[in-house]
């Protein structure tokens, strides 16, 4: 019997389809984006495989984050924006780690206190449940967090908020966890530490990992699979295919076409898929 056809692409269900549950995590089919006249997403037909840790990447302006936006139902767009389903049938769980967190730094709470506020109905000052301290604590400890417990959120260096946020995104236990442009705001190494947690709690938990860059290096060292964008999708594939220095300048302009970002093949001979026509 013949593969029955996608629906969706028209491909064979046995080729290689960007709408099959098992290879793909999520799938943007022809999005668009308008702000007040203002073409922002144009057109963006891109997949993330299910498992990896795919990079968004491009120059700022390129509609990354508002791509992302889509992905979490918070504006509105044309097109299409589908999540699979977990491999057991269920519906995927997102976590989702922000750019940047709009709060009074003066505010007198803690950290515990601030991941409690997410799960704990109760008001604080009627205290912390027992099980929701304890859950709290071992997040903390899963990103390395475990001695924030008891600081103001205010007093936290940039590094230190990020990984909070990212305990906070473990409360949901996510399928997908969604980060936009993790390595702002602290140093060089920082990021680097940052990335190497995400990818040894990836390995432990299976999860899908995607995340917003304009930083080529953190992409070609971290990503396994890379979505190049700049307002459309310029070419989208492994990495080290992707980024090569045809694509860059498309993306990032002349002053970017030099930059070589690690080795132009790969030793499964999987292929970037430029998109410069669709």
């Amino acid at each position: 019997m013949e593969p029955a056809e996608c629906t969706d692409c028209g491909q064979k269900r046995g080729d290689l389809c960007r709408h099959d549950p098992k290879t793909t995590a999520i799938c943007f089919d022809d999005v668009s984006v308008n702000f007040g006249g203002v073409q922002v997403l144009d057109s963006v037909t891109a997949r993330i495989p299910r498992g990896g840790c795919t990079c968004i990447v491009g120059p700022n302006g390129a509609g990354k984050t508002t791509l992302l936006m889509t992905l979490l139902g918070k504006i509105s767009h044309s097109g299409a924006v589908r999540i699979g389903s977990t491999p057991d049938g269920r519906a995927a769980r997102v976590g989702y780690v922000p750019q940047r967190l709009a709060f009074d730094r003066g505010m007198p709470l803690t950290v515990m206190e601030f991941l409690a506020m997410g799960s704990q109905r109760r008001p604080l000052w009627l205290g912390i449940s027992s099980d929701i301290r304890e859950r709290a604590t071992r997040l903390l400890e899963m990103v390395g967090a475990g001695a924030l417990a008891r600081r103001r959120v205010g007093a936290l260096s940039g590094g230190e908020l990020q990984r909070v946020l990212l305990a906070l995104a473990f409360q949901q236990d996510p399928d997908l966890l969604i980060l936009d442009e993790p390595a702002a705001g602290v140093d060089f190494r920082g990021g680097q530490i940052f990335c190497e947690l995400l990818e040894n709690l990836r390995a432990e938990h299976g999860f899908t990992q995607v995340m917003v860059t304009h930083d080529l290096g953190l992409a070609a060292s971290h990503a396994t699979y890379a979505i190049l964008l700049n307002g459309r999708v310029i070419a989208e594939g492994n990495p080290t295919v992707t980024l090569n220095p045809e694509n860059l300048t498309r993306a990032f302009g002349t002053h970017m076409g030099g930059a070589v970002i690690g080795p132009l093949s790969h030793s499964c001979g999987c292929e970037g898929t430029g998109a410069g026509n669709a």
